[in-house]
């Protein structure tokens, strides 16, 4: 055969053999499409990409910004939910509308997990209690990094139960995350012993776990939830902790107004400071690349400005 004639044949048989090459499929391979993972707030999803890695895809229903203790999913929100291999939400009466999806969440088959299940929950005292809030239990559960890694562990069991074929993958995981915690723990624990003081004055009572793990003292001017309005009595209260304890910083946090804290720091001479409940961020927090880890190290030095001083 002639060269031209067989450079002729060769084009022939690419023609032929190139639109079949169209057909292939073009999915994941099997094994690599991702779990549909939802979360609620800001900290559950931060564990869950930290846990699931490249084998999930997280969406958090909060939208950056938004307040948690009165936010309410929308039908979008909602047909997200539905599509879910995962659902994680914190408990402890943080999202009450959870309660009434549960039923219809079961029989779409999705994996619900309360991270906050099986967890030493903290009572709530009387004038911190909300209406907002089911029961009479603190929900902010996530700012003790000791209980934290137990709610990663609750994550971790349920990508495992879903997905066994790489359960080992989410141990693994799981396991740098929660040392990760450990580490964050160990430093709250060394900087309390150089604390000069323990009282924290906070604009709503979302440290109490906290406190509770480091030996503080939480005193909050409004309660569980940052939209409840402090009476006159309760202020006056709160002025006359302020100016027994000679307390320098009052505590005000990124999501709520800080006109409160600031008229309370002007009226015992105090200067403000951010400590973050975490429950979510702010938009500029996340364009800056925050995650848990780092906010509750901001929060730590905050702590180390308000209670190590000597004076």
């Amino acid at each position: 055969m002639k060269p031209r004639g067989f450079f002729l044949l060769l084009i022939g048989l690419l023609l032929i053999w190139l639109p079949g090459c169209s057909d292939a499929p073009t999915s994941a391979p099997p094994g690599k499409e991702k779990i549909a993972v939802v979360a609620t707030i800001y900290p559950l999803y931060d564990f869950a990409r930290q846990v699931g890695g490249d084998r999930v895809e997280v969406t958090r229903l909060l939208p950056a910004g938004a307040e948690p203790h009165t936010w309410e999913p929308t039908p979008r929100d909602m047909a997200a939910l539905t599509r879910a291999k995962v659902f994680i939400y914190n408990g402890a009466g943080m999202e009450p509308w959870v309660r009434r999806q549960l039923g219809m969440l079961e029989e779409k088959g999705v994996k619900v997990v309360e991270a906050s299940r099986g967890l030493d929950l903290i009572t709530a005292s009387p004038e911190h209690r909300h209406e907002r809030h089911e029961g009479e239990v603190d929900p902010h559960v996530w700012l003790d990094p000791v209980l934290a890694q137990e709610m990663v562990k609750n994550i971790r069991d349920a990508f495992m139960a879903v997905d066994p074929d790489h359960a080992s993958y989410y141990k693994s995981r799981a396991e740098e995350y929660i040392a990760g915690l450990q580490d964050l723990d160990r430093e709250y624990r060394e900087a309390v012993q150089s604390f000069k003081r323990r009282e924290i004055v906070t604009s709503h009572a979302a440290f109490g776990y906290l406190a509770r793990r480091y030996g503080l003292r939480q005193v909050a001017v409004m309660g569980l939830s940052p939209e409840s309005e402090p009476d006159p009595a309760r202020m006056r209260e709160i002025v006359a902790f302020c100016r027994k304890h000679n307390v320098k910083y009052i505590f005000f946090e990124t999501l709520v107004s800080p006109k409160i804290s600031q008229a309370l720091a002007r009226e015992v001479g105090a200067q403000t400071l951010v400590l973050n409940p975490m429950g979510n961020i702010t938009p500029e927090e996340e364009s800056r690349g925050e995650n848990y880890l780092s906010i509750m190290r901001h929060n730590l030095v905050n702590l180390k400005i308000a209670l190590g001083d000597k004076s």
